[in-house]
């Protein structure tokens, strides 16, 4: 299979033998793929430089089975200018994509969605970070056929009231916390609206928000820890210690 110009983003890079990198590619027309560069660590490689993350690419690769090889690459605007939270963020999502979709299945509005996340996350500081992400996740899992129901209750279809309480049960959707009957996370209707219009403005429906797509998450996880929650952690404890006069 021969694909050229297709757009593309470099999801994770690590070197290969000598002068070639194995890459981790989220690409608009063929989804998550693998590719070998073969060279591209040469000094007078036409792509060296390029196959990095953030960097809007149109790339070129032939090849059967897992691993194909690029026959070339362009860019396409300069690389997203990321910096301290919105570039640990940026991290965060290219680990969700490699984690979560599948070789070789296009998502051409998740392909849309990132790039847009990208954009919105850059500058310093970065703007927006926490309710980009949610927005992300709530995407990333309506493309893998896991769509949260957020304005209606489950089985009666009442719609969801901005001023009640709800539990919601994964694998169900938000049920009245004083109906429930099964374990959920705690959440206000006002939050789950908030959620389904895309507008995360209010920090207390931020904060619940980001307790219920954790917990959706880890279940697509099965549980596997993600390194970027990690180096979350780390840099905030950092932030906390230079605030403080501690040493990290």
């Amino acid at each position: 299979m021969r694909v050229a110009q297709d757009p593309a983003f470099v999801l994770h890079a690590r070197d290969y033998r000598e002068t070639s990198l194995l890459l981790e590619v989220f690409t608009r027309g063929h989804g998550r793929i693998g590719l070998i560069a073969k060279g591209a660590k040469r000094p007078k490689s036409p792509v060296r430089g390029l196959l990095r993350p953030f960097q809007p690419l149109r790339l070129d690769w032939s090849g059967k089975g897992e691993l194909a090889t690029v026959t070339g690459a362009e860019a396409t605007a300069p690389a997203a200018a990321l910096s301290g939270e919105g570039l640990l963020c940026a991290y965060y999502l290219n680990e969700l994509l490699i984690r979560l979709l599948h070789r070789f299945e296009a998502h051409e509005r998740l392909y849309d969605a990132y790039e847009g996340a990208l954009e919105t996350l850059c500058g310093t500081p970065a703007r927006a970070p926490e309710a980009t992400l949610r927005v992300f996740e709530k995407r990333l899992l309506q493309e893998l056929g896991y769509a949260l129901v957020l304005d209606r209750e489950p089985g009666n279809g009442r719609p969801v009231v901005a001023e009640a309480r709800y539990r919601y049960v994964l694998q169900r959707g938000p049920v009245p916390e004083t109906e429930a009957d099964e374990p959920g996370v705690s959440i206000a209707g006002a939050s789950l609206l908030a959620l389904a219009a895309e507008d995360l403005s209010d920090a207390g429906s931020l904060r619940e928000v980001k307790s219920l797509m954790r917990t959706v998450l880890d279940a697509q996880l099965d549980g596997r820890p993600l390194r970027t929650r990690a180096l979350f952690q780390q840099w905030r404890k950092r932030g906390v210690s230079r605030k403080t006069g501690h040493k990290a």
